[in-house]
């Protein structure tokens, strides 16, 4: 670590008290990154099957196993809801107490989360076939000081939730990516640079998940090997021609303090060259691929380091649009998307627009939102989205079923993303995808 220059001021800014201003951009070298250049034509675009399957989107459930009906759900802090957190104003008498369904400034309780599972499949219509398959973006565990978590808790947590989406969501597998909640201590994860025991410090958790996945039926062999050894990232390549690439973003992720070693390195942990590697692998192959993370590059500038991700533009701008089909990733709890273009965005353009990335609304309510889930109906030879429908749970009537036991949670239905956003796009059809450029178009009406 260059703790007088570059890594030192990269450390200084995010972790004391924005003593020092963030350090500029590295520049970024990508001779000899890419094995071969982007293919120009780009190859022909696969032809739609017309047949659609149902995929399933979820997020950051963040179930708290502490959570306390009764106790107090507006706390100074967080997470409320816990019998050990109190409003400072109010120390001795409970301002609002908190309700068996969750409340807005609370993790996810074992009953919201259980009522989320079975709402699912009904809502979606998947009961009797189950989806083809889930995505879950990352952050099983709740938002705890450090002093409240352990090894213990990462894996119990992982366990109890694997095993309710295995039992609830019927058939289909579920291809899970880790967030920065799902490790301890929280968001750190170390690189194999490192070398020896310090580079296999975190490999407790990529192998008790990766075991959790084979366990469930989930992922092959070949992916499980791949999860030990890549900080639980992985490659499954399905029968269907699509392979899904699951990225640890921790690699990424600002709150890491692994990071903040060799910081002019962008790819440090080596995530970006298996990526990389993979897309490459695809590629020959003319396999269409679906990339899930948690920590979101870009948009607001205070979740993933400059150097990482400006690398990671450069993967998505090189292998798009005719490898990758759609990312994916959560970790602010918000339903919205991002529109990846060519050349750094140089120009923002319809025929720019290369790669979209879905953020996946949260299951919890924390940081005042309403719990939800998003279900994706996909093209089964292109494994484009040609529609997305979302779902929410009024977290504000929750209140209200106290006392009782005859009702729970009701999600309903929020929108349907091409009838919400696509009226004003006259040139799309009803089976063409819900794309980059069709979101750009979107931005246009």
């Amino acid at each position: 670590m260059d703790a007088g220059g570059y890594d030192g001021q990269g450390f200084c800014s995010q972790f004391i008290g924005g003593l020092c201003p963030a350090p500029a951009t590295a520049p970024l070298n990508l001779k000899n990154w890419f094995k071969k250049p982007k293919p120009n034509p780009l190859p022909k675009a696969r032809k739609p099957s017309g047949k659609r399957l149902k995929v399933l989107h979820m997020s950051d459930f963040h179930i708290d196993p502490r959570y306390a009906t009764g106790s107090e759900a507006n706390c100074t802090g967080s997470p409320c809801c816990r019998k050990n957190h109190f409003n400072s104003t109010s120390p001795n008498v409970i301002q609002f107490p908190a309700p068996r369904f969750g409340a807005f400034l609370c993790d996810t309780p074992m009953a919201l989360g259980v009522a989320a599972l079975q709402a699912i499949p009904a809502l979606a219509d998947t009961v009797n076939t189950g989806f083809a398959w889930t995505i879950f973006t990352g952050d099983l565990v709740s938002h705890d000081d450090e002093n409240e978590l352990s090894r213990d808790y990462i894996e119990y947590t992982e366990t109890i939730l694997y095993d309710l989406f295995k039992r609830m969501l019927g058939t289909g597998p579920v291809y899970a990516a880790l967030g920065n909640h799902d490790t301890y201590t929280e968001g750190d994860d170390a690189p194999s640079s490192l070398g020896g025991a310090l580079a296999r410090q975190f490999s407790w958790n990529y192998d008790h998940v990766a075991d959790l996945w084979k366990h469930e039926k989930w992922l092959p062999g070949a992916a499980v090997q791949l999860a030990k050894k890549h900080y639980a990232a992985y490659m499954v390549k399905r029968m269907d021609g699509l392979r899904v690439i699951a990225l640890n973003t921790d690699m990424w992720y600002r709150s890491n303090h692994f990071n903040y070693i060799n910081m002019t390195n962008p790819d440090v942990s080596g995530m970006l060259r298996f990526l990389t590697d993979e897309l490459q692998s695809a590629e020959d192959a003319g396999d269409r691929v679906w990339i899930i993370g948690h920590v979101l590059p870009g948009w607001d500038g205070v979740n993933a380091l400059e150097n990482p991700t400006n690398l990671f533009y450069q993967i998505v701008d090189r292998y798009s649009p005719h490898v990758i089909a759609n990312i994916f990733v959560g970790h602010t709890h918000e339903d919205h998307m991002s529109i990846f273009y060519a050349d750094n965005a140089t120009t923002i353009s319809a025929e720019t627009a290369q790669a979209l990335s879905w953020i996946g609304p949260s299951i919890t309510p924390t940081t005042n939102l309403n719990s939800g889930f998003r279900v994706y109906e996909v093209d089964s030879a292109t494994f484009d989205i040609l529609d997305a429908h979302t779902w929410k749970s009024d977290v504000s009537s929750y209140p209200d079923l106290d006392g009782q036991t005859a009702f729970g949670p009701v999600y309903t239905y929020e929108y349907n993303t091409r009838e919400t956003y696509g009226k004003t796009i006259t040139s799309w059809t009803a089976n063409d995808p819900l794309n980059a450029t069709w979101w750009h178009l979107v931005t246009e009406g």
